[in-house]
């Protein structure tokens, strides 16, 4: 027997039309989940937050840097996908086969919306425990290098910092500079994992961190 849109969510909707919605992207109808998306962003933005405030004791530092784990567009993709959503997409012609990342992560954040507003914040917050694994909080690692990097350097130098980053037949390549001198250099798949990349090797090079 086929898995039901509501048996994957776990959540029994009084109104099946805010669920459609939910699912239903821009290239099929104007009525489609880019609302749903802009509250459930918020709604998730604090539910994760307040799960956070309430079971740790960190610094708020910390706390933003695993909040933004969860919310961040990489991490609801996952959840889209451990929910195995992607047939369930009302979608046009015109948007293929391949869901993009972002189309996961809005229809995740439109979903938690539907739940609020069909039930309760408290139903809401279920679905968020149930899917999000927040309880691995604590085994977060601060990526964030080109930030965690700015703070070393501000603390220990008196310099300019600048990133040069260009395109290059495999993707990005960035050098990051102290005043004239190129300090590291870092390749990725796009611009920002190429700064990071790099600011991680300059971590590695100025500070003698392995990280």
């Amino acid at each position: 027997m086929q898995t039901t849109l509501e048996e994957k969510l776990k959540v029994k909707f009084k109104n099946q039309a805010l669920l459609t919605r939910a699912v239903t992207h821009a290239s099929k109808s104007p009525n489609n989940y880019e609302r749903l998306e802009f509250l459930g962003d918020s709604i998730l933005d604090f539910l994760v937050g307040d799960y956070l405030f309430k079971n740790s004791d960190k610094d708020e530092g910390f706390l933003t840097v695993v909040r933004s784990h969860f919310v961040s567009e990489s991490y609801l993709c996952k959840v889209f996908d451990k929910l195995n959503l992607a047939g369930e997409i009302i979608k046009g012609k015109s948007m293929g086969g391949q869901l993009p990342k972002a189309v996961k992560a809005d229809i995740i954040e439109a979903i938690i919306a539907a739940i609020y507003l069909d039930s309760s914040l408290e139903e809401a917050k279920r679905f968020i425990e149930r899917n999000f694994e927040l309880e691995t909080f604590d085994k977060i690692k601060d990526t964030n290098y080109k930030s965690k990097l700015q703070e070393l350097v501000q603390a220990g130098f008196k310099c300019a910092m600048k990133y040069d980053t260009y395109k290059s037949d495999n993707g990005f390549i960035s050098n990051f500079y102290m005043d004239e001198d190129l300090i590291a250099t870092g390749e990725g798949a796009d611009k920002t994992s190429a700064e990071q990349n790099c600011a991680k090797q300059a971590i590695s090079i100025l500070f003698k961190e392995e990280i």
